[in-house]
């Protein structure tokens, strides 16, 4: 599910992926674009890919978290990699990112 409202002129997309709904707002993918240079665009069409996966399986995770890395041209240690995947199992990823990316 993939759904966008807007409030007070700043777009807000709702995305269900994996039980999860995370709000994000046209302000967040403008600072992650600024800090990454990975625009709005690729980060929805990868939303879209994980709504169709299993996020509960490790093997998907591990390659999504891969992939984040290589578009951003960021790398991710084992042991972060791990964190992120546990994270996602443990169902402890926040509802609202706007506040982590600043």
């Amino acid at each position: 599910m993939k759904k966008t409202i807007t409030i007070k002129n700043n777009l807000i997309y709702y995305i269900s992926i994996g039980g999860f709904i995370l709000r994000i707002s046209d302000s967040f993918f403008k600072r992650v674009e600024d800090k990454t240079k990975v625009n709005k665009d690729t980060i929805l069409s990868l939303a879209d890919k994980l709504q169709s996966n299993n996020m509960k399986d490790e093997k998907t995770l591990r390659e999504v978290v891969r992939e984040i890395s290589n578009i951003t041209g960021k790398s991710v240690s084992k042991e972060k990699e791990d964190k992120i995947i546990k994270t996602i199992i443990n169902d402890e990823v926040p509802d609202d990112l706007d506040k982590y990316v600043k």
